[in-house]
């Protein structure tokens, strides 16, 4: 056969094979479109050497499924607005109701008399103030968390004890500043009330207290009980000051406290049942 006579007849099946082809390839594009959608299949692992049975996946634990709330969406936190600048301290609580008194004890806590007072108000079911010196709670952390447990407000008596208003700003910052944060560090918040040694406030002590969100309390009825007058006078002074709304001072520390753990074990029950509700102030939101 001619060279000329075959060309013909390969061109006749390079065409044949070219329509096969597309044919072929318009039915896969028709398929693609009317098949159902299928998951997406996960993604071909690494190139790597060769590896035996898979691993079972790992249990995740009940927390692993608990989700996280974002940021964004979680309410705000509100900060506890500050006070205004005091001229002068409180010194009642009537505003907490009618036969109602504050009873307070400063200078503490002291783990030789500070539990005893504590065991008094918890045996009557009663809540008092603690203002605390930092040197003093700082070495008994634990009793600054059982007044929190007991519902007793703690506040904040200054460091050291020092007289204020004979004191430079600076070093009444300092004072007041380190005792709020070993109360926040170990109670969790930061105290609102304040308490000047001594009853010795001035300009520089109420913007300061006031600054750092705590308002300041004085007293109405002083026990005297850190001149040790006998457990028979401090009781006297109590119950013959005892009046709606009236704030008794009395010390857990500081010296011999033995005559005031004493007294409270008397005139406590005494004051309950003449009708008086021993209160603290609720928390400031």
């Amino acid at each position: 056969m001619k060279r000329d006579q075959m060309v013909p007849g390969r061109r006749t099946l390079l065409r044949l094979a070219a329509c096969v082809g597309a044919a072929a390839a318009v039915r896969m594009l028709t398929a693609e479109d009317t098949v159902a959608p299928q998951a997406p299949r996960a993604a071909a692992p690494a190139a790597g050497p060769a590896a035996g049975p898979r691993a079972p996946a790992p249990r995740l634990r009940a927390s692993a499924y608990r989700l996280e709330p974002m940021t964004a969406y979680t309410p705000p936190r509100y900060h506890t607005a500050l006070p205004p600048v005091r001229v002068r301290p409180f010194l009642s609580m009537p505003q907490l109701g009618h036969r109602s008194m504050v009873l307070t004890f400063d200078d503490g806590p002291d783990p030789r008399y500070t539990p005893g007072i504590l065991k008094t108000l918890r045996d009557h079911d009663v809540r008092a103030m603690f203002f605390v010196c930092g040197e003093m709670a700082t070495d008994n952390r634990d009793l600054l968390r059982e007044m929190q447990d007991d519902g007793h407000v703690v506040g904040n008596h200054t460091w050291t004890h020092p007289q204020l208003n004979k004191t430079a700003p600076a070093l009444i910052r300092s004072e007041i500043g380190r005792t709020s944060e070993v109360i926040e560090q170990v109670l969790g918040e930061p105290p609102q009330w304040f308490r000047a040694p001594y009853g010795a406030w001035n300009r520089n002590v109420f913007e300061i207290e006031a600054e750092m969100g705590m308002e300041p309390l004085a007293w109405t009825v002083d026990t005297l009980d850190w001149t040790t007058p006998g457990t028979p006078t401090i009781i006297r002074r109590v119950l013959d000051g005892a009046a709606p709304g009236v704030v008794v001072l009395s010390h857990d520390a500081g010296g011999d406290r033995s005559q005031s753990v004493t007294a409270l074990r008397s005139y406590l029950p005494q004051l309950l049942s003449e009708g008086y509700e021993l209160k603290v102030p609720p928390r400031r939101r």
